[in-house]
């Protein structure tokens, strides 16, 4: 599946759960439900976001500079996504 495709499944993905919280919150709820989907909304996007970045990485930023399969380009890529964990 290329980028575009699995990000746009993401996106699609955090559709449905948005419209999920808008029910929970019409329904009442209990807060703690509805953070923790707010929560998993947030995680999809972040998912999405950084699909996005590592694509910039090497078809943006690298480009032929390195080849695909170069190490340090998973390098990079891993130590963004270790920046992403830390919250940063």
């Amino acid at each position: 599946m290329d980028t575009s495709a699995q990000v746009h499944a993401r996106l699609r993905r955090v559709e449905g759960q948005v419209q999920g919280v808008q029910r929970m919150l019409h329904e009442g709820r209990r807060c703690e439900d509805v953070l923790t989907q707010l929560l998993a909304i947030r995680a999809a996007v972040e998912q999405a976001f950084f699909v996005m970045t590592e694509q910039h990485i090497r078809d943006c930023i690298l480009g032929d500079e390195l080849e695909r399969d170069d190490p340090r380009v998973q390098q990079i890529v891993d130590a963004l996504k270790l920046l992403a964990r830390s919250g940063a």
